[in-house]
């Protein structure tokens, strides 16, 4: 057995946003930290570093999650999605985005990469959730900006708006 030294780089591929990557990193390195510092990947945005305030989730496997909460030796082979994602190719926001803008949901804007992401992993699981699924979703995020209320009627917009 070969040990492993904990300050010892290790070998990462992923695939970021679509596109594969790899990358060194430490075994104790958190994906957020991998993603953001190795990567570029500034849009996932990292608060608390605890888990709490959702600023850096991300759909790791279509299934949000914290990054900040995550080793990055642990998305070794993943399929990542981060805010920059949901844009299409020509910038043109995608319909959550566009919600969000259109009820102002978004101040300084620190903490919308995450709730956005999570909300895109609901949306994917039921195209059409109730006010309070979304305010559950939007619930395990800290925002200190605007409130909830303009996140949640955006939210339910997008959600309305799909398919007319």
């Amino acid at each position: 057995m070969r040990k492993i030294d904990a300050t010892e780089r290790v070998e990462i591929s992923l695939t970021l946003d679509g596109i594969a990557v790899a990358g060194r990193a430490e075994p104790r390195m958190l994906l957020a930290d991998f993603l953001r510092e190795i990567c570029g990947a500034t849009g996932v945005h990292v608060g608390c570093e605890h888990g709490v305030c959702g600023c850096c989730t991300v759909l790791m496997n279509d299934v949000a999650g914290r990054s900040c909460l995550t080793l990055a030796v642990q998305a070794d082979g993943a399929d990542i999605k981060t805010v920059e994602s949901l844009a299409g190719p020509d910038g043109t926001l995608n319909g959550l985005q566009e919600a969000f803008r259109k009820h102002h949901a978004l101040q300084c804007g620190f903490c919308t990469p995450g709730i956005l992401m999570s909300l895109t992993d609901l949306i994917s699981r039921n195209p059409h959730p109730a006010r309070d699924e979304v305010v559950s979703v939007v619930g395990g995020h800290l925002c200190r900006c605007t409130g909830y209320t303009s996140i949640v009627d955006a939210a339910m917009d997008a959600i309305n708006s799909v398919g007319r």
